[in-house]
Parts: structure tokens; sequence; C-alpha cells
């Protein structure tokens, strides 16, 4: 669970987001969203460069941002948009962190919903993981419905 630490070097590398129900996500033209983080020093502090990536009609739109740890266990982050998007952040925490895959909870924003993210490092999970991912949704009480995305 999110309440042991997580060494940053374990959120490094390319996330796939598999459940969600983040409006961006759920659109029919965008497609094959990740999350890729590189541990990066900023203002001395160690956090995560973050770059968004997915499809939309064919070409991929890349979104870069910076998060800062809020806490000392890495699972409460601040982002930060690079370049025009510096005038945006956002809040986000991770509310369970295990071997095959994680869940986010992202706080509202003036331009986004509040909502959540199940990411894990397979494109398309097994059965078996979809079914570890919504016993972790039910434990944690996350009644949201939660859309299926399918990684091409």
């Amino acid at each position: 669970m999110a309440h042991t630490a997580i060494p940053l070097t374990k959120l490094e590398g390319t996330w796939y987001i598999n459940k969600s129900n983040f409006k961006m996500w759920l659109k029919k033209n965008n497609h094959n969203p990740t999350f890729n983080y590189a541990i990066e020093k900023k203002e001395g502090k160690e956090g995560l460069k973050d770059m968004v990536a997915y499809q939309k009609k064919k070409k991929v739109k890349e979104i870069e941002g910076f998060d800062k740890a809020l806490d000392e266990s890495n699972t409460k982050f601040e982002w930060r948009g690079k370049g025009i998007l510096s005038l945006f952040k956002s809040k986000w925490e991770i509310l369970y962190f295990g071997n095959d895959f994680a869940i986010i909870h992202f706080e509202k924003t003036l331009f986004t919903a509040e909502g959540y993210d199940v990411i894990s490092r397979q494109k398309n999970p097994s059965p078996a993981i979809l079914n570890l991912m919504d016993a972790a949704l039910k434990e944690l009480n996350i009644s949201k419905e939660l859309a299926l995305i399918k990684q091409a």
C-alpha cells in the first residue's frame, strides 16, 4: 500500500494507463496513454521528470512536466507543466502501489475533474491482474466507474 515509502527508482520508466475515469483518456480520438518518469533534480531536490504521451489521429502528443514529492514516502506529488504549461499545476497521490500495478488519485483542477488512473508496466494486463485491480479499487472504496483503456 502507499503508506510504505516508494523509492523514486521504482516509479521510473513507462507506465501504461489501463483503467481511468479521466475524460481525456475516454475520448475516442485519444489512444495509448502512458506516463513516462525519469528521476531529475530541480532546485536541488530529486523528483520526476514527467512525460505524458498519447496518440491522437496517428500522431504522438506529449505533455511534459515535473513532479515534486510532497511527502517523505514519495506517495504525494505536485505536477507542474513545462513551458506555457508552467502556469498549471495539479496534485496527485499514489493510493496503492504493488508489484503489478498502481492506483493514482488526482485532484480537481480548473481544467480537470477529480479522478483515478490504474497504471501498470503492461500494455494490456491479463484478466487475473485486471481482477486484482478491481479488488484493490473495491478495498480502497473507490466506487467511481473506471473504463478499461485498451492499448495498441
